[in-house]
C-alpha cells in the first residue's frame, strides 16, 4: 500500500465513521480500468447488508462525509455503489516533484529500524556452484538491497556447507590419493564426486571417512590444514562468482556450518535440560506437536545439520541481536525450518518479538518441464549458464540482468523454465526490456542537456499514468519489505516501463512548447531514476545506452 493509499484509506475510514457510526476498512484497491480513476472502494456495497440500506444510498452518504478535495477530483459513485477516486493532476505533479529531490524517491525511513539477518546462497565447499544456487543467491541479494534501502540494518550470512560427513569423505580421499599443490574448484569438485563414489561402493572407505570426520572435529593438524586449503580455494571461487553476478556477499559474510561446531554440545545439553529431548533408537531427538522428530544428535554420536541450524538460530538472536531472521532456501526444506523454528520457540530462543521466515523458492526447470540438467543428467555449472547468457545478450550487463530478472519476476513459490531466448528478449516481461526503457530515457535526457526538478503540467493521459505510477514506488518498497517477495518490485517496474513507452508514443518531449517541455523532461528524469533505483534493488545494472 502506498503512502497515498494510506492517506485515502484513513480519510475513507473517517468518513464511514462519521456517516454510519462504524469503524470499517474501506479495502481501497487500484482501479481496474483507467476510466474508473486511480482507486476504488466497494465499502458501500459491503455495508448495505449490515446497515439495511441500498448501496448507492450509502455511497452518497459516504461521499457527503468524505474530505479528499486536496487530493482528488470530485469522487464518483459508479455502478451498484462503487466509489471511484481520481488523484488531482496538480497533486500528482507535487508528489513527483518531491520525489525528484528525494534520494529515496519518497520511501520513508522506519521509525524503529530492525536488525535483519538474511541467510542466503550457502553453496557447499569443494563443489562448483550450479544453477540450483542461482535462486537463493539472486533472491537473497535483492532482499538485502531492498531491506537496506528501506532503512533496516542487514547482516548477510552465507551459511556454506563446510563440515560433517561430506568433508570426511573428501578429506579422506585426498589424504589417500594426494591433493594437488594448487587445486582449483573444478579439481576439488571432481575429487568430491570420486570420494562419494568410494563412500557408496568401496568396502572400508565409509568407516575411514567417518574417522576422518572425528579427526577434523578433534583438530588433527594435518586434517585441519587440508580442510583449510579446500575452504580457501572454494571461498576464492565463490567470491569470483559473486562478483560476476554483482551480488553484495563478501568473504566476511561467510559464516559456515563449522562456525557453530563448538556450540552444538551446549545446545543439545540445554535443550535436554529444558525437557525437550528424548532418545529414540539411539538418536537424541526433539518431538514437537504435529511435526516429525528433529534429530539433534545421531545414533553414532555425531551432530547433523538440524543441530547446526538450531545453534545458528540461537546465535543470531542472542549474539547478533536479530529482530528478524530470513532464510532464503529451497522450498523442499520447508518442513525442516518448521521444525527448527518450533523447537527454538519452545526453548525460548526465538522470542515473540523476533520473527523467523523461510523464503521458500521453487525449482529451475528445463524445456522438458523437469529440473534443469545437462544432457548427461548432471547439474548445470553456473559459469556455463552465465557464459551463454552473456553471449546471447551481447554484453555482461544485459545477460546477467536477463537471468536475474527471469528468476526474480517468476514468484518465489513457482518453478520456472530456464529459457535464455525469452530472457534476453528486448520486449515483453524481461530484464532487457526494463534496461532498454532506462537507456532510452537516459539518451533523451542527454540530448536535452538535463532536466529541472519541477513537474508543473500533467494533461495527457499517458503522462498522468506515468506520474501516478511514480508515486507508487514507496509503497512497492514497503510491500517487498513486508512480504519478502521481489516479484512485486519486478511487476511494478514492468508497468512503469510500459507506461513510459506509451508516453513516448503519445507525448512529444523535446519538440513540446514550454512549460510542457520542461515539465515532461522533469517527469522523464524521475522515471529514469526510479527505473535505475528499482533495477539496482534487484541487483540489475541500468545501462545508459544499449
Amino acid at each position: 500500500m502506498t503512502t497515498i493509499e494510506n492517506t485515502l484509506t484513513s480519510r475513507l475510514s473517517a468518513a464511514a465513521l462519521a456517516a454510519f457510526g462504524v469503524d470499517a476498512d474501506p479495502e481501497l484497491r487500484p482501479a481496474t480500468r483507467p476510466e474508473f480513476g486511480h482507486f476504488q472502494t466497494s465499502l458501500a456495497l459491503r455495508l448495505a447488508g449490515p446497515l439495511g440500506e441500498p448501496p448507492r444510498v450509502l455511497g452518497r452518504r459516504l461521499l457527503d462525509a468524505l474530505e479528499v478535495d486536496d487530493l482528488c477530483l470530485p469522487p464518483v459513485l459508479a455502478g451498484a455503489g462503487f466509489v471511484n477516486l481520481t488523484l488531482r493532476p496538480e497533486f500528482l505533479a507535487e508528489q513527483v516533484t518531491a520525489h525528484a529531490s528525494d534520494p529515496h524517491l519518497g520511501a520513508e525511513r522506519p521509525a524503529a529500524p530492525q536488525r535483519v539477518v538474511v541467510d542466503y546462497s550457502s553453496p557447499n565447499v569443494a563443489k562448483q556452484m550450479h544453477v540450483g544456487h542461482l535462486r537463493s543467491t539472486v533472491i537473497g541479494d535483492a532482499l538485502v538491497r531492498v531491506l537496506e534501502f528501506a532503512g533496516h540494518e542487514v547482516l548477510r550470512r552465507n551459511h556454506v556447507g563446510d563440515w560433517g560427513t561430506p568433508f570426511g569423505m573428501l578429506l579422506e580421499h585426498l589424504s589417500e590419493v594426494g591433493c594437488p599443490p594448487d587445486p582449483d574448484l573444478a579439481v576439488l569438485d571432481a575429487a568430491y564426486r570420486a570420494a562419494r563414489s568410494r563412500f557408496d561402493g568401496e568396502p572400508g572407505f565409509a568407516d575411514r571417512a567417518r574417522r576422518r570426520v572425528v579427526l577434523l572435529q578433534d583438530g588433527d593438524p594435518a586434517t585441519r590444514e587440508l580442510w583449510q586449503r579446500v575452504v580457501a580455494v572454494s571461498a576464492a571461487a565463490f567470491a569470483t562468482a559473486y562478483a560476476r553476478l554483482g551480488v553484495r556477499l563478501q568473504p566476511g559474510d561467510v559464516v559456515g556450518e563449522s562456525s557453530y561446531q563448538d556450540r552444538l554440545q551446549g545446545t543439545v545439553d540445554d535443550l535436554d535440560a529444558l525437557g525437550l529431548l528424548r532418545v529414540s533408537d539411539g538418536a537424541v531427538c526433539a518431538f514437537l506437536p504435529g511435526l516429525p522428530p528433529l534429530v539433534l544428535r545421531k545414533s553414532d554420536g555425531g551432530f547433523g545439520y538440524d543441530a547446526t541450524d538450531v545453534a545458528a538460530l540461537r546465535y543470531r538472536v542472542d549474539v547478533d541481536g536479530a529482530d528478524r531472521l530470513v532464510y532464503v532456501v529451497d522450498a523442499r526444506q520447508g518442513l525442516h525450518f518448521d521444525q527448527v523454528f518450533a523447537l527454538a520457540r519452545a526453548a525460548g530462543w526465538l522470542p515473540d518479538h523476533v520473527t523467523a521466515e523461510h523464503v521458500a523458492f521453487g525449482t529451475v526447470l528445463g524445456a522438458d518441464g523437469r529440473p534443469f540438467k545437462t544432457r548427461d543428467g548432471g547439474t548445470v555449472p553456473l559459469d556455463a549458464l552465465l557464459d551463454e547468457a552473456e553471449q546471447r545478450a551481447g554484453s555482461r550487463e544485459v545477460g546477467i540482468g536477463a537471468v536475474k530478472y527471469a528468476d526474480l519476476s517468476s514468484g518465489l513459490g513457482r518453478d520456472y523454465v530456464f529459457d535464455l531466448a525469452r530472457m534476453v528478449a528486448l520486449d515483453g516481461d524481461t530484464g532487457p526490456y526494463l534496461q532498454y526503457a532506462h537507456a532510452r530515457l537516459a539518451t533523451l535526457l542527454a540530448r536535452a542537456g538535463g532536466a529541472t526538478d519541477a513537474v508543473t503540467v500533467l494533461e495527457h493521459p499517458a503522462e498522468l499514468r506515468v506520474a501516478f505510477l511514480l508515486t507508487g514506488f514507496p509503497g512497492v518498497v514497503q510491500e517487498v519489505v513486508r512480504t519478502l517477495e521481489p516479484h512485486r518490485l519486478c511487476g511494478y517496474l514492468q508497468r512503469l516501463a510500459v507506461a513510459v513507452s506509451s508516453f513516448y508514443e503519445a507525448c512529444p518531449v523535446l519538440r513540446a512548447d514550454e512549460p510542457v517541455r520542461s515539465s515532461r523532461l522533469a517527469l522523464c528524469a524521475v522515471a529514469r531514476r526510479t527505473l535505475a533505483t528499482g533495477l539496482d534493488l534487484l541487483g540489475i545494472a541500468a545501462p545508459d545506452a544499449m
